[in-house]
């Protein structure tokens, strides 16, 4: 599909194949408009579980699903692997790797990458953990750095390679703090018995005074004290200042030396070019209308972690989570059915079905409105609401069995080093590099 291709129907193109793209397009189906998506990878990521790949728990083929096949039934749907560049409003076109795209109605579902705050040596030399290509390379790097502390000769040599400091204690930090927390606790002795657990530490730093700073104060405080029981060292209200890749340091003089730092302390939107500056508020999100339009914008919306919906009862917009995409993506899809019929636009109003996070084996925590529990029970809800989520029977069924596996075996996982990680140079900026007469 190319801007010359002709139809009588309506065309939407939606910029996204995550939890927003997905619901955008189910609520399309069977109707008078054609559909076509548009993302860099060929598949959806069920990216609440990407710390479990990270950490070799699963695969990663157990948390992804073709887009193709995901719609295959869907006879006025299409798919594209490209990249957006750039937004051509005026025209009603986007530009892409692939050619310039023609729209009738177009979508940014586009998500957020992890935020380094302009921090180059942070950005370069820590790892980050938004998608499936980057989870891998996270697992990869731990194992490689396991089996460099196998050849150290002493404690102070082992150190770096032992050390992991996780930065921002959200679910993403405070799930995968647990995650490597069991891996020290119960595998690595098996896997690595010339290294002593006591000597693996495991850091997770916030510069916020509480974990999971967006759920209440009782699960923050479980979590907390789940992560201290595990032997997690929890440093709250700590400013990281710098990390040359040996070492991070932090505001008041505290460091750590470690090989193995992972940012997850923040996340900002991917916008792509040609959208007024004016409309870009912080966390660079699209500001939308009670409708997920963009401002200023008659036939563009934006919904998930790239919008934000700011209004007196959300000043600061909505909470960056799966649900806030989905619902919108819901509403997006018949509001667009509704201005094709010339009918009155829906708003959109959220539903907050609660939070969820897990800590490790049997812990977890629990907000559900005003229901709030922790522990076993929380944990079995987190698993079953999580297996419910995934696309394709396949991949529930996969993640049930090594689910339950590592459950009996408490030794779950693969943890092959397929290809080695290899960090990239930083490269010169093109005025510094020499110039040949």
């Amino acid at each position: 599909m190319n801007s010359t291709d002709k139809s009588k129907f309506p065309l939407v193109v939606i910029v996204g194949g995550g939890f927003g793209g997905l619901e955008v397009a189910k609520a399309l189906a069977d109707e008078p408009v054609d559909v076509l998506m548009i993302d860099k990878h060929n598949y959806h990521t069920f990216q609440p579980l990407l710390y479990q790949v990270a950490t070799g728990s699963l695969e990663a083929g157990s948390i992804a699903f073709s887009l193709r096949k995901n719609f295959d039934d869907q006879k006025n749907f299409r798919f594209r692997m490209a990249e957006v560049t750039k937004v051509n409003a005026d025209e009603n076109t986007i530009d892409t790797s692939i050619g310039e795209i023609a729209y009738d109605y177009l979508v940014i579902a586009t998500g957020s990458t992890t935020n380094f705050f302009g921090n180059k040596d942070i950005e370069h030399n820590a790892m980050s953990m938004k998608s499936i290509p980057e989870a891998l390379n996270l697992r990869y790097m731990i194992l490689q750095n396991l089996e460099e502390a196998v050849l150290q000769k002493t404690k102070e040599e082992r150190e770096p390679y032992l050390s992991f400091v996780l930065v921002g204690a959200g679910p993403t930090g405070v799930e995968l703090a647990g995650a490597l927390a069991e891996l020290r606790n119960h595998i690595l002795n098996k896997d690595y018995p010339e290294l002593q657990k006591e000597h693996m530490k495991v850091y997770l730093v916030d510069f916020l005074p509480k974990v999971l700073g967006a759920m209440s104060d009782q699960a923050s405080a479980a979590a907390k004290d789940f992560l201290t029981k595990m032997g997690v060292e929890v440093l709250l209200n700590v400013k990281v200042e710098s990390y040359d890749g040996n070492e991070i340091k932090f505001e008041g003089g505290k460091s750590i030396i470690s090989k193995n730092v992972i940012w997850s302390a923040g996340v900002t939107g991917v916008v792509p070019e040609g959208f007024n500056e004016d409309i870009i508020l912080r966390g660079n999100k699209i500001g939308t209308d009670n409708i997920c339009r963009a401002e200023g914008y008659s036939n563009i919306f934006a919904i998930g972690d790239v919008a934000a919906m700011v209004t007196p009862e959300t000043p600061k917009g909505l909470p960056g989570v799966a649900q806030v995409a989905i619902q919108q993506g819901k509403n997006v899809g018949k509001n667009i059915l509704r201005i094709i019929r010339g009918e009155p636009t829906e708003p959109f109003k959220y539903f907050d079905k609660g939070s969820l996070a897990t800590i490790g084996r049997n812990k977890a925590v629990a907000d559900l409105g005003k229901i709030k529990f922790q522990g076993f029970f929380a944990w079995m809800v987190w698993m079953f609401v999580h297996l419910i989520s995934l696309l394709g029977f396949r991949n529930k069924v996969v993640v049930f069995v090594n689910w339950v596996g590592s459950y009996i075996s408490n030794n779950g996982g693969s943890r092959l080093i397929i290809r080695r990680y290899v960090k990239e140079p930083v490269l010169m900026d093109e005025e510094a590099v020499p110039k040949s007469e």
